[in-house]
């Protein structure tokens, strides 16, 4: 059979289509080719956290890698085998000479669709970047990802062990993958009364007062708003400074996550004030996803055993990316309807997959002994 054919360069055209389309190559034991990978980026091709993210899911079920070292802007996987659960470690430093401080939170999802249909739990840990801008922080995987996982039938448990932050990154986490006996279809439309706002400032090897400005900030504008809030500021110890703020708003049906980064020359206010301006923005929208998790939890949604229908706050190119990705596999219909204030998403699975077995890709006759 012919690989699946994607145009890396399609919509966000970042890294994150690659992810989803090795991920989505392990469940369903077809091969990828990617090309034009980046092709957008200041810096084109692969780069450490994607090679990372690739050569886990390839580990995950045997996949051959073709094309996957640094800047390639072409890679070819084949998986060989039905995902396997297992004991797992990789660290994104590496993939590249000099170590990297790439993210784990996004080689974590890219290896979720292989293990969530693999036959048992699986342990990892993975090291790298915890607190990044660009990916999703720690704290988002925590309070908001792991939770909706939860709701579609998938356990995952995690546990932050050390900070990492830009430029070194350092950080680990460990993780625990359940089977789950079915991915259950998302019905989230209506997100229910907002319930609170919680979170933390955090700053690593830096002084006690940036972490509480953020914090007095953030729960002064969230007060003047009139939303139950509470953001504990915390002094922690990592490989570098760094800085940030994150926040969860807990709603009856659902969660959504906000975070800014810290940077040289910009104020603690400056940073609490962009953190909840985003959760504001998305309060208003009446939607009940945040722009994040609408496409992050799709690949997983076109493997559900019922169809899906959620209200996100806008389509972002991120979310078309992904959806195109999963049509290509044939795996789901996705149709999106945008309105004025927000955005409704439909996702009807064509195929069913047999969740907590086999790869459907690949029969018992073809793995290899």
């Amino acid at each position: 059979m012919k690989p699946v054919e994607i145009d890396g360069s399609y919509g966000e055209g970042g890294g994150q289509i690659l992810r989803t389309a090795v991920g989505l190559a392990a469940v369903t034991g077809r091969a990828v080719r990617v090309d034009r990978i980046r092709a957008g980026r200041p810096r084109p091709g692969l780069a450490a956290q994607h090679l990372t993210a690739v050569r886990a899911v390839a580990e995950i079920c045997g996949g051959r890698l073709t094309g996957d070292t640094l800047a390639s802007q072409t890679l070819l996987f084949e998986p060989q085998a039905p995902p396997a659960a297992g004991d797992y470690a990789w660290d994104v430093a590496d993939a590249r000479p000099g170590g990297s401080a790439g993210a784990v939170s996004l080689v974590l999802q890219a290896v979720v669709p292989a293990l969530a249909v693999a036959r048992e739990d699986s342990r990892l840990h993975i090291a790298g970047g915890t607190h990044m801008a660009w990916s999703p922080p720690f704290d988002y995987l925590r309070d908001v990802w792991v939770p909706m996982l939860e709701g579609i039938g998938i356990t995952v448990a995690v546990e932050l062990e050390a900070w990492g932050w830009f430029p070194v990154g350092q950080g680990r986490v460990a993780a625990q993958i359940g089977v789950p006996k079915a991915i259950r279809g998302l019905r989230l439309e209506e997100r229910g009364r907002l319930l609170r706002v919680f979170g933390r400032a955090v700053a690593a090897n830096l002084p006690a007062h940036i972490p509480q400005r953020m914090a007095a900030r953030a729960e002064s504008l969230l007060g003047a708003a009139q939303i139950p809030v509470q953001v504990w500021p915390e002094r922690v110890r990592a490989a570098c400074p760094g800085a940030g703020i994150f926040l969860t708003a807990e709603y009856e049906a659902c969660r959504a996550g906000f975070s800014a980064i810290g940077e040289v020359g910009r104020s603690s206010e400056e940073v609490a004030e962009e953190a909840v301006s985003t959760l504001l923005a998305h309060r208003n929208c009446g939607a009940a996803l945040d722009v994040h998790l609408a496409d992050q939890l799709l690949p997983l949604l076109a493997l559900a055993d019922s169809p899906s229908s959620f209200t996100t706050e806008r389509v972002s190119r991120h979310l078309t990316s992904n959806a195109y990705v999963v049509e290509r596999f044939g795996l789901a219909e996705i149709v999106v309807e945008s309105g004025t204030s927000h955005a409704r998403v439909h996702v009807m699975p064509l195929e069913r997959f047999p969740h907590a077995a086999a790869s459907p890709g690949i029969s018992s006759e073809e793995v290899p002994s």
